[in-house]
């Protein structure tokens, strides 16, 4: 650390909704039924997958291998919160914001890569159908790979250059997790290399992977569009749907707070609705409503009735 007489900053402080104060209680229940909704729906989800032979199809690999995203994405964020909503515990140490920090982003970068898998999954299986199976069979575990070596690298970059950066205070951070941008925000030394850095693997891997998914599926709606079967019309249209109200759901606040990363006051806000609401809605939204998991789902408590 540079200069004289300045305090190393040894811990931050979170001030998550303390303007909610009044409601801190209810946002606590709510929080925690949303937790727990999410890390048993999405542990049912990859259970469901693993345990029925019907499911074990590159689609569905990739589905388990999201709700296992799902799960260290909220884990690694809502207990903190629960923390601060219920005891106030909204002091939090340096190494383990940095570490809150690289664990959340992770999962995220990862998410963003794997929800663009799918696309090309389903994009594969709709436009090419007869020879989905073979080039799956060989892709299909580096595709899931991927995403997770993706958040690796990224998270490690942006992390360590945040993390570089000089802290000599203050230490308020308006917000409920440790965050690239408030962060950067408080740094004492320069922090546009990081800030850059931020914004172009905002770019990057949010905005231009949105953009991909969306051409994947204008080129799916086309091909559906010539199916003359209603039925397979019905059952394409569903997948497709689920999958895009997902990415749009997650991709769109997630580059309200990235690509442009300006550090608003509505930045939490924002971060609530893509790192508690929307893990929440997933589960229900992309294989709930779905037939096969349905039909699963019905297998298992008849075989366990019996």
């Amino acid at each position: 650390m540079s200069g004289n007489n300045q305090t190393i900053v040894t811990e931050f402080i979170l001030l998550a909704f303390g303007d909610l104060h009044q409601f801190r209680i209810l946002l606590f229940m709510a929080v925690l039924l949303i937790y727990m909704t999410c890390v048993s729906g999405n542990v049912i989800i990859y259970l469901l997958i693993k345990l029925d032979a019907s499911l074990h199809t590159p689609m569905y690999y990739f589905i388990s291998v999201f709700a296992i995203l799902e799960i260290i994405f909220v884990s690694t964020i809502i207990p903190k919160l629960l923390d601060i909503l219920i005891a106030g515990g909204n002091r939090i140490s340096f190494a383990a914001c940095f570490i809150q920090l690289y664990c959340a982003d992770i999962a995220g970068e990862a998410e963003c890569f794997l929800l663009i898998v799918m696309a090309f999954d389903r994009h594969l299986a709709i436009t090419n159908p007869l020879n989905y199976f073979r080039i799956m069979s060989q892709a299909c575990t580096m595709l899931a790979l991927f995403p997770w070596i993706t958040g690796i690298v990224a998270s490690s970059i942006l992390t360590i250059l945040t993390a570089s950066l000089e802290y000599c205070g203050p230490n308020i951070i308006n917000h409920f997790f440790c965050e690239l941008a408030p962060l950067q925000k408080l740094a004492c030394s320069d922090s546009y290399v990081s800030s850059m850095a931020t914004s172009f693997i905002g770019i990057i891997g949010i905005l231009l992977l949105f953009i991909v998914i969306i051409g994947f599926y204008t080129h799916i709606i086309i091909k559906v569009m010539a199916i003359k079967t209603e039925c397979r019309k019905r059952k394409a249209f569903s997948t497709c749907s689920s999958h895009l109200i997902v990415s749009g759901l997650f991709f769109c606040t997630c580059m309200a707070v990235y690509v442009k990363p300006t550090n608003s006051q509505h930045d939490k806000y924002l971060a609530f609705i893509y790192t508690v609401i929307v893990p929440v809605l997933n589960p229900f939204i992309y294989t709930f409503r779905n037939k096969d998991v349905k039909n699963a789902f019905k297998k298992l408590l008849s075989n366990k009735q019996k």
